[in-house]
């Protein structure tokens, strides 16, 4: 005899499927403990990722684990255990890591459990070394001093060939004049 398994109502359904877009979407996904916190703290926390343009939701397991398989994050999956928040970070990945490395300064809580960056499961004890990763902002900028370097230095030379020969014919007119 076949075991019954009920159907899955379209609300689940619904939640699956947007949970798997946004882990698809997600260029850094953060997974949290947050038990132990309070409601101020949550709000706080809530706050700063709001302020850049972070996503942070509590998530039930199970929809959570058909979710990420739905996403083909499989290596997400043994993570959700306990009680989960997402800290999703669509435009940089590093974002919601500086976020939470500055909160757990001035708070013990949350514990970062696992982070997933593009697609690659690191445990959360990277997450400090992920906070220092450069912005987009400032690779550019590092990118851009780089390449106007080299340019910066030819001139630098083609100024000081300059300064050098008005210098031998001022000194050629002063001789010249001196005579």
């Amino acid at each position: 005899m076949e075991a019954y398994m009920a159907e899955p109502r379209p609300e689940k359904v619904a939640e699956v499927e947007k949970l798997s877009e946004k882990l698809t979407n997600a260029k850094g996904v953060y997974l949290t403990d947050f038990s132990g916190l309070s409601v101020e703290d949550i709000t706080d926390l809530r706050k700063r990722f709001t302020k850049e343009n972070v996503e942070y939701l509590v998530v039930k397991n199970t929809l959570a684990r058909f979710g990420a398989q739905k996403a083909g994050q499989d290596n997400l999956v043994e993570h959700f255990r306990g009680p989960i928040a997402m800290a999703l970070g669509y435009e940089d990945p590093a974002t919601p890591a500086r976020i939470l490395t500055g909160f757990l300064k001035d708070h013990p809580k949350p514990e970062v459990k696992a982070c997933m960056i593009e697609g690659d499961v690191l445990p959360g004890s990277e997450v400090e070394n992920i906070s220092k990763w450069l912005t987009r902002e400032e690779l550019l900028a590092k990118l851009v001093g780089s390449l106007n370097s080299p340019i910066y230095g030819f001139v630098n030379t083609l100024a000081g060939v300059l300064r050098q020969f008005v210098t031998v014919v001022d000194a050629i007119r002063q001789q010249k004049e001196n005579q």
